[in-house]
């Protein structure tokens, strides 16, 4: 044409079209990413003496912060049965923290064994507490127990022969006093509901001792101050921050 003016054929763009389509469509249909949780340790402990017995807990985050915990036992059980008390409530603990993955650790051979069907259970009592914690087993995503030298248990015994001679509790560990077993011996099989003294509330010693408490009466009623330290558990497990 006489005015310069010159006209070229549109470039064909349906490839690309095509590959930003397929882009898009595999990122919106594609499962999301699972969300592993970080395994936390437990280490338990068990103890009976003469003025009555006890159970002892350390908990260990994955970034290493440990949580002590001492549980004083009002009734009448043997060493066995301490251990297993030991056992039973520090899984409650966990799951009430939230926890999915645990590494558990205790020191009696005879518990670890029956609870990973290595030994078989002639109690009826001891029985029924394996029972219930296979079914604990169910609310973690993944759950290992492990047998370790006495040893490697030092500060979980020291917590559990604190509880069972009733001494004085360090302020920084947390202390629950249990008036009947966690485990229902009366129904086949036990029962796995949560004791009343524990979990995200226990009660923090105050380096006061507490008079004993008959079964049938109220445990003491928690302090209404809120504790310190939950906002903190809070953070490490869920990442929860702090109000202030």
């Amino acid at each position: 044409m006489g005015d310069g003016i010159t006209y070229e054929p549109r470039k064909a763009i349906k490839s690309q079209v095509l590959a930003d389509f397929v882009v898009e469509w595999t990122g919106t249909q594609l499962p999301p990413p699972q969300i592993q949780h970080e395994c936390w340790t437990l280490y338990f402990d068990g103890s009976l003496m003469k003025t009555g017995a006890g159970a002892g807990l350390v908990f260990i985050s994955p970034l290493g912060v440990r949580m002590r915990y001492a549980i004083r036992l009002h009734f009448p059980a043997s060493n066995n049965a301490a251990e297993y008390e030991a056992l039973v409530n520090g899984l409650h603990i966990a799951i009430e923290l939230g926890i999915k993955r645990l590494d558990v650790r205790g020191d009696s051979r005879l518990i670890i064994d029956q609870v990973m069907k290595e030994s078989s259970c002639h109690d009826p009592k001891m029985d029924a507490s394996c029972k219930a914690v296979r079914r604990l087993e169910e609310k973690f995503d993944g759950l290992e127990l492990n047998h370790v030298l006495r040893k490697y248990n030092e500060v979980t015994d020291a917590l559990a022969k604190m509880a069972s001679e009733r001494a004085t509790i360090p302020p920084d560990v947390f202390v629950s006093d249990l008036y009947k077993p966690s485990v229902d011996y009366e129904v086949d099989g036990g029962s796995d509901k949560p004791p009343n003294d524990l979990g995200l509330d226990p009660e923090v010693s105050t380096g006061q001792e507490q008079e004993a408490m008959d079964i049938e009466s109220e445990p003491p009623a928690p302090d209404d101050s809120p504790d310190w330290r939950y906002p903190l558990l809070q953070c490490l497990v869920d990442g929860t921050l702090p109000s202030d």
